[in-house]
This record gives C-alpha cells, sequence and structure tokens, in this order.
C-alpha cells in the first residue's frame, strides 16, 4: 500500500468517503514509511498505537455516516505544540520528559475534526534556528541531496522535521510554526506548501513559546489546496489567548476558484539584492510571467524599510525569547541538575538545558532589554516594525498580494553555515519582513536549482486575507506544475 503515501490531503479524503481504503489501511501505510524513513531523524517522537487506535475511531464514525473534514488522515505535528500525555520536548534537553496534561488548540482542533496523529517532529531547539541543526535530538536530513552529491542537506528551519516528513511521505500534511520564516523557508528548501497564517488567525495557546508577538501556527503540506483545508481546522477564535482575533472562519477550499484575473500583484523592488543568486530572479521574473499569463497585473512597488527587518527581528525575538525562556529553572517541569544553592542549581539547570544558539538568544535578548539598552535598541526595532507594517499597509492599497522569493537559495549541506550564525539569519531575508507585519504568506514549490534542487515563490496578502494569497497561490502552483520528488523516494 505505499501508493497511499503518495495522495494528497484532498485526494486521501475522497478516497476514503468513497470506500476505497480505510482510515486504518491509510495510517499504516505512513506508519511503515516513518519506520524506513528514520534516518532522516525527523521525528522525535514516533505514536504508531495512537495512530491505530485514532485511526479505527475514524473507520467506526465514517462506518456510522459521521465522518468529520479531516476523519482519517493521517499528520505529523511539530513538537512545540503540546499533545496530552505524549512527550514535547521543543527540540531541548530542558523539556526532556515532559508530558502536558493538555492538549494545545490547534491540535485538539485537529483531532475534532478527525485527524491522526503520527507523532511528534524534530524541529530547532524552542524553533530558533534555520536549518534543524540546533535540535538537542540531532540534525534532520532533508531527503534531497544534489545532483552528482551525496552530502546531507538540512530541510531548513525550525519546521524542518515537518517539512522532511511531508516532502518524503511519511505524512500527508504536518504543523508547523513560523516566527521569522520557519514555515515557508523550509517549504521552499523541500520542495512543499507551507502557509504561515494572519497573526492571531490561529490559536498560540498550547504552543511551547519563543517571540509571542511573532509565533503564528500555519500547515505544511503538499499542495495549496490541502493546506486550505489544514487551516479550516487549524483556524478559528480561542478565548484562552488574547492574541486571538475573533473572526468567521472562512471555506478556504471554496476560495481556490482558479481566477485570478483583474489582481494587482506587487513586486517589492527592495527584494531584489545584492548578489541574490540569478537562478532566484529568474524564477522570480517566471513567478510574475505566470501570474499575469493568468490575467493578474504586476506593478512595481517599494517596501522601503524592508532592509531593516532582519535587523529589528534579531532584536525583537530574541528579547521575548528571553522573557519567555525564564520560565525553565528546573523547579516545576522538565530538566534538573542539583546545586548547593537554589541560584546554582537554576544555573547549572539551565546552563545544561539550553543550547548553544537558545543561550546565544537569550544573552541577546537580555542584554537589549537591560537597563540602559533597552531605548537604543529594543524600543528602535519596535519603531522599525511599525515603519515596516506602515510599507505594507501603503502597497496593499495599490495591490491584492504581492510576489516574492521565499528563501536566498537552495538548501545547503549540513555543517555548511554552522560556524557562521549571521550566515544562517540570513536565510530569513525575505520571510521576516511579513512576520514582523502579522501578514499572511505562503510558499509555493516552483522550479528547481541548477543542482536539482527545490526552489520556492512566496505571495503575501493583506492581514486576514488567506482566501486572496490561496486563491493566487493555486494558479501559481498549477502554472509551475512542480512534481519533482526526492530522489530518493520511488518515482523519483
Amino acid at each position: 500500500m505505499s501508493q497511499l503515501t503518495d495522495l494528497t490531503i484532498a485526494a486521501a479524503r475522497d478516497g476514503l468517503a468513497q470506500g476505497e481504503f480505510s482510515a486504518r489501511d491509510l495510517t499504516e501505510s505512513h506508519l511503515a514509511a516513518m519506520e524506513a524513513a528514520r534516518s532522516l531523524n525527523a521525528f522525535v517522537t514516533e505514536t504508531p498505537e495512537r495512530a491505530l487506535e485514532m485511526a479505527q475511531a475514524s473507520d467506526a464514525r465514517r462506518t456510522k455516516g459521521e465522518a468529520r473534514p479531516l476523519d482519517g488522515i493521517p499528520l505529523a505535528i511539530k513538537d512545540l505544540y503540546c499533545t496530552e500525555g505524549v512527550l514535547t520536548t521543543a527540540g531541548s534537553h530542558i523539556l526532556e520528559g515532559f508530558r502536558p496534561p493538555y492538549e494545545s488548540t490547534v491540535t485538539s482542533q485537529l483531532w475534532r475534526d478527525g485527524a491522526v496523529m503520527l507523532g511528534k517532529t524534530n524541529m530547532d531547539e524552542f524553533a530558533m534556528g534555520s536549518a534543524n541543526v540546533t535540535s538537542h535530538f540531532g540534525p534532520v536530513e532533508s531527503p534531497w541531496r544534489r545532483k552528482g552529491d551525496n552530502r546531507t542537506l538540512v530541510p531548513g528551519g525550525s519546521s524542518g522535521g515537518s517539512a522532511a516528513a511531508v516532502a518524503a511521505r511519511i505524512a500527508l500534511g504536518a504543523t508547523g510554526t513560523d516566527t521569522g520564516g520557519s514555515i515557508r523557508q523550509p517549504a521552499s528548501f523541500t520542495g512543499i506548501v507551507g502557509l504561515k497564517p494572519t497573526y492571531g488567525r490561529c490559536s498560540r495557546w498550547g504552543i511551547v513559546a519563543f517571540a509571542s508577538s511573532l509565533d503564528q501556527a500555519g500547515p505544511m503540506t503538499r499542495t495549496v489546496r490541502d493546506s486550505a483545508l489544514m487551516l479550516c481546522s487549524m483556524a478559528g477564535h480561542d478565548p484562552k489567548d488574547s492574541t486571538s482575533v475573533d473572526r468567521p472562519v472562512p471555506d478556504y477550499e471554496a476560495a481556490l476558484t482558479g481566477d485570478i484575473r483583474g489582481l494587482r500583484i506587487g513586486i517589492p523592488a527592495e527584494y531584489r539584492m545584492d548578489g541574490m543568486p540569478e537562478e532566484i530572479e529568474a524564477l522570480w521574473r517566471q513567478g510574475e510571467e505566470w501570474l499575469t499569463a493568468a490575467g493578474a497585473e504586476c506593478v512595481p512597488i517599494s517596501l522601503a524599510h524592508t532592509k531593516y527587518a532582519l535587523a529589528a527581528y534579531y532584536i525583537v525575538a530574541p528579547a521575548e525569547a528571553s522573557s519567555n525562556l525564564a520560565r525553565y529553572d528546573g523547579v516545576r517541569y522538565g530538566l534538573r541538575l542539583p546545586g548547593d544553592s537554589i541560584d546554582a542549581m537554576y544555573e547549572a539547570t539551565r546552563g545544561e538545558g539550553f543550547g548553544a544558539e537558545v543561550r546565544r538568544r537569550v544573552m541577546i535578548g537580555t542584554y537589549v532589554l537591560s537597563a540602559g539598552y533597552y531605548d537604543a535598541y529594543y524600543l528602535k526595532a519596535q519603531k522599525v516594525r511599525s515603519l515596516i507594517l506602515r510599507d505594507f499597509t501603503d502597497a496593499f492599497e495599490d495591490v491584492d498580494v504581492i510576489l516574492a522569493p521565499t528563501a536566498p537559495s537552495a538548501a545547503f549541506a549540513i555543517g555548511e553555515k554552522e560556524d557562521d550564525p549571521i550566515a544562517m539569519y540570513l536565510n530569513d531575508v525575505f520571510t521576516v519582513p511579513a512576520s514582523m507585519a502579522g501578514l499572511p504568506g505562503i510558499s509555493v514549490p516552483a522550479g528547481l536549482s541548477g543542482e536539482g534542487l527545490p526552489l520556492g515563490l512566496q505571495l503575501v496578502g493583506r492581514p486576514f486575507d488567506e482566501e486572496t494569497v490561496l486563491r493566487a497561490a493555486g494558479v501559481l502552483e498549477e502554472a509551475a506544475g512542480f512534481d519533482a520528488r526526492p530522489p530518493a523516494l520511488p518515482g523519483a
């Protein structure tokens, strides 16, 4: 039944409805794929028994004529989402052994709609990274390889385990979180679709916090339609989350009309940066041509403060991380190392429990929030953030969506940039502005690099206008016709 792992969520939904296979068949096929692909290190925790129980319950509901929107669909869950009774580590040693007594709102809504949990995916520690190499449980390997080069590649980060699982046909879809690009960038690196909804569209309750004003849950799938289907279940107001917005959840699948005639597409001049590879530039121009051929109008726009976005992000995000991660002290849950005093216990636990990248960002965040530096760094970064949002607001008076590259390069080899944190941070240069502004964005696989690796194009929309973003993304996806498979997979 290996062919079942090649299905999309939409195709699996239809096949289940028509009785072509059962939820148990579908789940067993994906559990076998998970076992066969353990070398990717995509999962921290596998939950096969729970998956089969959920599949059996799904089949029982379908027999009674009570099928739900995602009934029987096997999904992978990023290990940042708290799952009741199931190990939740956020990729960190400091949370080893933590089994939450509660379920995150987003995952509870997926289970409410009948989805099946395959397991928890590996990730950069506390979502801090762009390559999925900072996890305490080791790096995740991409299922992709460069032509003529068998070196293992990064899947992008921080949602790299989710991206690898979807790209390698281990899961039909997965949850990710996007703080500065952690859904869209790994989607680009692995040839899948990654959707970051508007900030506040999906509840953050029960998701381990990195930077609270930036973190947003979203789906990672192999098609735009599948992302629309998952978002229908993931989105919604949550009174437990003060940042959750009380707005109706549209039928996102119905938005995929394929008609973008008259749509105005903004092309931001500031995203054409010095040193950007020609193949990225060429793909961007190709994206413009595809959308124009479908009846849209591409117009130049200016996002003047884009050049400051990355610097401002790496002040705001570490500052919020410094505050959020203060709760991990060894007293209440997770790792606890002994000390001669409570201060010594704190120091030993945090020193051993946090990895190098987390410690680096906590120290940066503490510094920019400290007396004498708060105004010079954090307050100024927040002012820049307001200017970035104003740029987008002004642009959306004239255009409906914005088209840009997702990442400045294809995936690179594990270890290739680990000694240069700045080079790692630059991976998010195209995704951070939309995150700073809280806007919806989607990455669509649009082509291959000269080395045979996936490249993505990104669409950014108005706040809470995921429908237009998805509609344009569906047209872009159809025009690109991306059907390349990781070389290790059958049929590649």
